[in-house]
């Protein structure tokens, strides 16, 4: 589970801080392609260039079985890490001896580290509240896109190809007074719920983690999920995927969305029975928006890319572009601090 912003390590945790003012951190990077450090650091890395700091090489490397990797594994201090980068195995972790830190550009560094490393003293920060906000952004121009019923009239408009009175067509259409259920309050779901505040929406929520005082503070409704299901214009989903979240969103659960419901997906495509979502969407019943899908990337002859009540997206709602620049500074900052003797600001606990 990863700590909120400003959490900070144990004090014996922080006891194992490298550097500081008495020496040089040394530090290595790994993701694929390789090229990703330029738009997570700029050109030349510019903002891993920190006092203090000592990058060992001016390549990331994508594999650690290069000599070369091994050999700069052997000195690192911190091993800076992003999308793409492979898992590190005991093996790695035997030859790295100075290794205190792994800063991860993403939602979730603990994935690249072997169960040793909370015994060997290994920290971790990773990006996963940062990487959110794009999420979350999406989210909500699609929800109002969807209440607008955007998707519909782009597709009326282009058969038609003449006026189209959109008090006829669209009656219901509108934002005003709409109600959005929110599946999992997540750093996402959160997110979503903060930037939504400000409309006249009413957003209820299913999180079976959520305490009424929680629920009472983000000003959104708790519901059961078959009840939300029932009751919601929107439903978009930002649980975790795990062994209890895969598949929870069965054909029963579709079959209870009202009529012109929308369902948004944003998490991963396994959260949804995607034969039943199939299935459902065959009718013309409801709308789909979907940026992830089993498979993720889908095969040529699914219908999901031809069915009209579908807007697909290749997984753009995360970071990207321009976006990408701020998990770079988000690691430079971890980073400085490391230099500095401090503790992590977004550390992430090891199992």
């Amino acid at each position: 589970m990863t700590s909120a912003p400003g959490s900070t390590t144990s004090p014996e945790r922080a006891s194992a801080a490298v550097g500081g003012a008495k020496g040089t951190v040394d530090f290595a990077m790994t993701m694929s392609p390789p090229e990703l450090a330029a738009h997570l650091f700029g050109t030349g890395f510019e903002a891993l260039r920190i006092d203090g700091a000592r990058p060992l090489h001016t390549v990331p490397f994508t594999t650690f079985e290069h000599p070369d990797a091994r050999r700069a594994l052997e000195r690192a201090d911190v091993l800076i890490t992003a999308w793409g980068a492979p898992r590190l195995s005991d093996a790695d972790l035997d030859r790295a001896p100075r290794l205190r830190y792994l800063l991860y550009a993403g939602g979730q560094g603990a994935i690249l580290l072997p169960e040793s490393a909370r015994e060997r003293g290994i920290q971790v920060s990773n990006a996963g509240w940062l990487n959110a906000i794009p999420v979350a952004e999406f989210t909500v121009a699609m929800i109002v896109l969807a209440n607008k019923r955007a998707f519909e009239a782009n597709r009326m408009y282009r058969r038609r190809r003449a006026r189209i009175d959109r008090e006829i067509e669209f009656p219901r259409a509108g934002n005003r007074g709409k109600t959005v259920g929110v599946v999992g309050a997540s750093r996402i779901g959160r997110i979503v719920i903060e930037r939504l505040r400000g409309m006249d929406l009413n957003v209820q929520v299913y999180d079976p983690f959520l305490d009424a005082a929680e629920a009472a503070r983000l000003g959104v409704t708790p519901l059961a999920l078959d009840e939300l299901m029932r009751s919601s214009d929107i439903v978009t989903l930002h649980p975790p995927l795990n062994t209890s979240t895969a598949g929870m969103i069965t054909a029963e659960l579709l079959a209870l969305l009202p009529d012109g419901a929308t369902l948004i997906n944003t998490s991963r495509g396994a959260i949804i029975d995607q034969t039943a979502l199939l299935d459902e969407l065959r009718t013309g019943r409801i709308e789909a928006i979907l940026d992830v899908t089993v498979p993720e990337v889908l095969p040529r002859d699914s219908e999901l890319y031809t069915l009209p009540n579908v807007f697909l997206t290749p997984h753009i709602s995360g970071s990207m572009g321009t976006e990408i620049r701020r998990l770079g500074e988000h690691v430079a900052t971890e980073l400085e601090r490391i230099v500095l003797g401090q503790p992590l600001a977004f550390p992430e606990e090891l199992p």
